[in-house]
C-alpha cells in the first residue's frame, strides 16, 4: 500500500511541476514579421504640360497607376494625348505617395 501511495504522490508531483514550468519568453519581433519599408515618391508637377509629356514624367518618377479625365466635364476620351494639356492633377505636386497610388490627370484640348 505504501508503494502505491509513493507512486501516486510522485506522479502527482511530476504533473504539478510540469504545469509550473516557465515558458520561453517570446519577443513581439519574433512573432511578427518585419514589414518592408515602402519607398514614397514625390509627385511631379505636370500642370500646364502636354498630356503625353505629363504621363511620361509620372512614369519616369515611378508612378504607373495613371487615370485621365476630360477637365471640361464632357466625358471625352483622350485619344491623341499630344493634343491635350493638363490643367489639374490629383494628388497635388509635391505630395509623397506610395508607388501604387492612383494619379489622375485632368486635361482639356489645347486652345480650349
Amino acid at each position: 500500500m505504501r508503494t502505491m501511495r509513493t507512486i501516486a504522490l510522485t506522479t502527482l508531483a511530476a504533473l504539478a511541476l510540469t504545469g509550473c514550468g516557465a515558458a520561453a519568453p517570446s519577443s513581439p519581433q519574433a512573432s511578427t514579421p518585419a514589414r518592408p519599408r515602402v519607398r514614397l515618391i514625390k509627385v511631379p508637377a505636370v500642370v500646364g504640360r502636354n498630356h503625353q509629356l505629363a504621363q511620361n514624367t509620372m512614369q519616369a518618377a515611378g508612378l504607373y497607376n495613371l487615370r485621365e479625365k476630360d477637365a471640361t466635364g464632357r466625358g471625352r476620351l483622350l485619344i491623341w494625348d499630344r493634343n491635350w494639356v493638363v490643367v489639374r492633377q490629383s494628388p497635388p505636386a509635391g505630395r509623397r505617395v506610395r508607388p501604387d497610388t492612383v494619379i489622375t490627370l485632368y486635361s482639356k484640348k489645347i486652345g480650349e
